[in-house]
């Protein structure tokens, strides 16, 4: 059984299609997002996709023109089939963390999952927050550099350097699976503070 999962945040077709920033920025991640997860597939990796799901009346939930974007039972609600497996597993969610308020962490553990790689959008919210709750769970932590993307580049920029400086190792996803073939996992990561 593998101690080793991927997890996805955003890479739903309302969350990815917001803007032109997001949709330019998941055009240049895609190629390193999809070979990515193919070679985790190929390494038998479980694959879990954060599905974000509003509530339509929920006052909290942004709105994209007037209009609450991912609720449940709409097409803009659905991970975008490019990135979808058949057996990946969908985690619902309605708040930015894959840990708040859902059972993941329960998931995780039945099937030993001890180390995490998080990919996906928007680094500096979701991935991010996602990071911080499974590092405080004793998750090891690791996030591909070139399969995380934001609106903007200074948004991913500051995440990543933060997730490094705190919870996560971050290196591109070459160097990952490199790390995971010769060793088996990620390190676990040393935090140290000023």
């Amino acid at each position: 059984m593998s101690k080793i999962a991927v997890i996805t945040s955003g890479l739903q077709y309302d969350i990815v299609g917001k803007n032109p920033e997001r949709q330019a920025a998941i055009a240049a991640a895609t190629p390193h997002v999809t070979e990515f997860l193919s070679a985790m597939r190929k390494r038998d990796y479980p694959i879990f996709h954060l599905q974000l799901l509003n509530e339509p009346d929920d006052p909290l939930a942004e709105r994209y023109d007037g209009r609450v974007p991912a609720v449940r039972g709409t097409s803009g609600a659905e991970v975008v089939r490019e990135f979808l497996a058949s057996d990946d597993i969908i985690q619902e969610r309605s708040k930015d963390s894959g840990f708040y308020e859902t059972d993941l962490h329960d998931r995780l553990q039945q099937i030993g999952i001890e180390t995490l790689i998080l990919i996906g959008l928007q680094t500096q919210i979701c991935v991010q927050t996602t990071a911080a709750d499974a590092f405080f769970r004793g998750y090891i932590v690791a996030v591909p550099s070139d399969c995380v993307f934001s609106a903007l580049e200074a948004d991913r920029e500051r995440a990543l350097e933060w997730l490094e400086s705190y919870c996560a190792t971050v290196a591109d996803s070459e160097e990952i699976i490199r790390t995971l073939d010769e060793t088996g996992g990620i390190p676990r990561k040393e935090t140290k503070t000023p």
